[in-house]
């Protein structure tokens, strides 16, 4: 990488404290620290490929070069929609060099949702990876103002009357000057909006969270104070989610490249076991939903061996629990624990890779049993919380200071409290300037304690801190109101469920009706044991709590369908209202 100008404000290696103002600032002086640092490596034509940190300042530098050539301007808003590649991010860093607004988007999006988010954002630009992605997005332009340019990773369809269209690979051929680049970027300032990240939501259209740099950088600066003693540089991370997730954005983006990790992108759920073994990574960030499929696929597994191997892997288990849990074992039962640490445990961490130091879970609550699971199977799995509205890391336990129950203390430099009707807030450099063209909901969501203070966020998250930790328990406006008057929490309920193996999805409902039922989805072969399920979970709730009835979901949630999120979430309205019927019949 040639000699690109100034020294940075400081040398800052991997775990210094941050001096840069802007996003592609940090990354592009880390890469001029640091240019044969492998960055970023991906599955195309047949064997993984690598781009170092001095390839990616360059590619970054022509593309912006060629998005300024193509007329985007400081300001406008450009849709990225692709799947996990370096193009993604060599895009998404490029328009904050250049003053633009990334507005991420998914590839599982309808046509509908695309037009919504070109009509609300005010997008007339977007990317896009390929020419299916690219027909969608063009159909959801239709519905909305148009697009003025549509730039294509592959052949471009045909575009709609007064759409021009380019071609990605001769626009990153553009040449750019990386030198003068790195001196824009390093004025940049930090509360300028970086990005429009379009919430999913569980029900309702997405509301455009506007992310400053400020925003991402905090974070950032919380966890490279947090993780540094994990020792993660030059170490791969498996990039599981969407680049257009919130938390992916944040992290696999730009927070551990920052770090001196290696992203590598998985190649999809159906590969995921040999990915773990071809890549060997050391953090792993997923939903909750995929901890659960692990879990069914191991469960399926022992079951199917039998015999001394599955009594074998459930006492590493039961002994796993004990020790976290209590009651303490006995000097025999701690002999027979470190014999099955070599026999079990170390097995079952070899399958993952034999080097992961953080398996993380966000996105939704991950049960404290799911995750005890892997624990005490000796997998490193830690919770931590967040929001799109906060950049989004919140909080997050660590694998030295792990407790499942809760999400873990705040990062360095956020501010927790709970208020009086037991909603989370808060507060800090990492929170969202609002919603995009929505100030009713803006208002509502940041509200400062007095005139001129820093607002607090209105999370809508129901929990409690304890010894500095958080604990979620609940969506505020989620709870159910029976015909009795009970107040009843579906989310506790649908954890207990989905916590037993023989249910891979659940929702509760009951508003106003006299007792609880619940539409299930079985887990693959196991139809027979649900009953005993339900069973065994309502042997822990309380008596209004107890599921009476429940029925079978005749195919599981999926985005596809509509049931789930693209974050993986269930959208509990959407579900109830789909099985509406099922739902009424319960009660007869």
């Amino acid at each position: 990488m040639p000699d690109i100008g100034r020294q940075s404000k400081q040398e800052a290696g991997a775990g210094a404290a941050a001096p840069w103002n802007s996003l592609p600032w940090m990354l592009l002086d880390l890469a001029r620290q640091r240019p044969a640092r492998p960055m970023l490596r991906h599955w195309r034509d047949g064997a993984w490929q690598s781009v170092t940190a001095g390839e990616f300042a360059l590619r970054v530098a022509n593309a912006a070069a060629g998005l300024r050539a193509a007329g985007i301007m400081p300001g406008d808003r450009v849709l990225l929609v692709s799947d996990s590649r370096p193009e993604w991010n060599i895009a998404d860093c490029a328009l904050m060099a250049i003053g633009a607004v990334t507005v991420p988007t998914y590839t599982t999006n309808t046509p509908g949702d695309h037009g919504h988010i070109l009509g609300d954002s005010g997008a007339r630009a977007a990317i896009v990876s390929t020419t299916a992605l690219a027909e969608r997005v063009l159909a959801g332009a239709a519905a909305a103002e148009g697009l003025d340019l549509l730039i294509c990773m592959e052949s471009p369809p045909p575009v709609l009357p007064g759409t021009r269209a380019l071609d990605w690979a001769a626009l990153e051929a553009t040449p750019g000057d990386l030198p003068l680049l790195l001196a824009e970027v390093e004025q940049i300032p930090s509360g300028r909006l970086a990005c429009l990240i379009y919430t999913s939501g569980t029900g309702g259209f997405p509301k455009g969270v506007m992310l400053p740099h400020r925003a991402m950088l905090a974070n950032r600066a919380g966890l490279a104070a947090v993780v540094g003693r994990l020792h993660l540089d030059g170490t791969p991370y498996l990039s599981f989610l969407p680049l257009s997730h919130s938390y992916e954005h944040t992290v696999g983006c730009f927070l551990l490249p920052s770090l001196g990790l290696e992203v590598v992108y998985s190649r999809g759920a159906e590969r995921l076991a040999a990915g773990f073994q071809q890549i060997r990574p050391t953090v792993v960030t997923a939903v909750p939903r995929l901890f659960e499929v692990l879990r069914g696929r191991m469960l399926a597994q022992v079951e199917k061996e039998g015999g001394l191997k599955r009594w074998l892997f459930q006492r590493a288990l039961a002994l796993g629990l004990r020790r976290m849990d209590g009651p303490p074992l006995s000097l025999l039962e701690r002999a027979q624990d470190l014999v099955l640490d070599r026999l079990v445990r170390e097995k079952v961490r070899a399958r993952f890779g034999g080097r992961l130091l953080a398996m993380v879970s966000g996105g939704a609550r991950l049960d404290p049993d799911l995750s005890g699971f892997f624990l005490a199977l000796g997998l490193p799995v830690i919770q931590g919380y967040g929001q799109s509205e906060a950049g989004p890391v919140i909080s997050v336990n660590l694998p030295w200071d792990n407790d499942r129950h809760t999400v873990g203390p705040p990062l360095p430099g956020v501010e927790a409290r709970i208020a009086p009707d037991g909603e989370v807030l808060v507060r800090g450099g990492l929170v969202m300037d609002g919603y995009w063209n929505n100030p009713e909901a803006t208002a509502a969501a940041l509200r400062p304690d007095a005139p001129g203070e820093a607002p607090w966020l209105h999370t809508g998250d129901v929990g409690h801190i304890e010894d500095g930790r958080i604990s979620i328990t609940d969506r505020k406006r989620d709870f159910i109101k029976t015909l009795g008057g009970d107040m009843v929490s579906p989310a506790k309920i649908e954890g207990l469920l989905m916590a037993e193996p023989e249910i891979v999805q659940a929702v509760a409902a009951g508003e106003g009706q006299p007792a609880i039922v619940a539409i299930l989805v079985p887990a693959e072969g196991m139809e027979a044991g649900v009953a005993e399920a339900v069973a065994r979970v309502n042997a822990r709730l309380s008596n209004v709590e107890r599921i009476r009835r429940w029925a079978k979901a005749p195919a599981a949630f999926s985005v596809e369908n509509g049931l789930l999120t693209p974050t993986m979430k269930v959208r509990r309205r959407a579900v109830l209202e789909r099985f509406r019927g099922e739902v009424a019949a319960l009660y007869r």
